[in-house]
């Protein structure tokens, strides 16, 4: 998500910052899936490579097709925010802005997203707004995961021993619903929270201009405010719906490589994914620490003899759910390219 000052793809010190700040996130991501790793035990890795060989090449078609799916959920604000941005504009948009995250210097990411938007005809200033828009929604439906697992837990009867990680991350997603709710209220409560949050940010970077982090905030309502009301919940329905599409991947891959439903039940696979969701926080989805939680989680459920399985299982998961929408990214720029290529020899047609 882009800064209130907007993004800016001439100056290389935003860059630097985004990088030190991934290869920061990275090095924690990494000593905290240590630890967890840790306290699940020796990892069988035998026992890893024999339950791989239960997949049969449909498994990879279906795989495919179900993140297929939970990209275009993903993506889906988009075009409830942005006048002009169809489901499938939405989805080569994010797709793309994914790619470019990962291999292109911030930010590039945002820079390809608004080359796509001039291309169909939206404002850069509606376009990022509806981007800003698509990540507050995903952060509400990302932080709120471990909500919905305590009250599985109580559904079950089981305790559901409060930690103050989930509680936070818990607060984290109120207070995005709330400051997103207080903005698109009136264009003086949004100037408040722009003055607000630029004063507090000011403390820890000087250069902070509370009140430009107020006319941002303005400029933001003025963007947004047209379609909020009814793209609002119909994006966060979009969010938990891909969530519900992420956990299937994640159920059909335990299942695919031989962890079946006796030895961890679906409900146990479900909590075990909301409450390791937020860590998704972390780069590439939280890769390492985001499986280290759901393993202990599932060991603690379904006994060591489930390890390998879910070792596997968790490997596929991550090379379908991080790698293939890394290779659409691909597909998806290209396919705008030519879309681009298209309307321009055409052009001189219609004139």
């Amino acid at each position: 998500m882009s800064t209130p000052e907007g993004p800016d793809v001439s100056d290389a010190r935003p860059g630097r910052r985004a990088w030190i700040t991934r290869i920061v996130l990275l090095v924690v991501a990494a000593l905290s899936t240590v630890i967890v790793v840790r306290l699940v035990g020796r990892v069988d890795w035998e026992a890893a490579r024999d339950a791989l060989r239960h997949l049969s090449w449909w498994h990879y078609i279906v795989l495919l097709a179900v993140v297929l799916v939970r990209q275009i959920l993903l993506a889906m604000p988009l075009s409830f925010f942005i006048r002009g941005v169809t489901f499938y504009r939405a989805t080569i948009n994010d797709l793309g802005a994914t790619l470019m995250y990962l291999i292109g210097p911030p930010p590039s990411d945002i820079a390809l997203r608004v080359a796509m938007f001039k291309s169909w005809g939206v404002s850069p200033a509606k376009g990022l707004a509806g981007t800003v828009m698509n990540s507050l929604t995903f952060y509400v439906a990302r932080f709120s995961g471990p909500l919905v697992g305590f009250m599985l837990l109580l559904g079950l009867g089981e305790d559901p021993s409060l930690r103050w990680v989930e509680l936070l991350s818990i607060a984290i997603a109120v207070g995005v619903l709330v400051t997103v709710l207080l903005i698109v209220r009136s264009d003086p409560l949004a100037r408040a929270v722009g003055t607000s949050a630029g004063l507090i940010v000011r403390r820890f970077r000087r250069s902070v201009d509370p009140d430009r982090w107020a006319d941002a905030c303005q400029s933001f309502r003025a963007d947004i405010s047209e379609r909020f009301h009814s793209g609002f919940p119909l994006a966060v329905l979009s969010q938990v719906g891909m969530m519900v599409v992420d956990l299937a991947a994640l159920v059909l891959c335990l299942r695919f490589v031989g962890v079946t439903a006796d030895e961890v039940s679906l409900v146990w696979i479900a909590i075990a994914y909301l409450f390791a969701f937020p860590f998704t926080v972390f780069p590439l989805w939280g890769i390492g620490i985001v499986d280290a939680l759901i393993l202990a989680a599932l060991v603690e459920a379904g006994g060591p003899q489930v390890e390998g399985a879910a070792v596997a299982a968790l490997i596929v998961w991550r090379v379908f759910t991080v790698g293939a929408p890394v290779l659409l990214g691909a597909v998806a720029i290209a396919a705008w390219r030519r879309e681009v290529a298209v309307t321009d020899s055409s052009a001189p047609e219609r004139s």
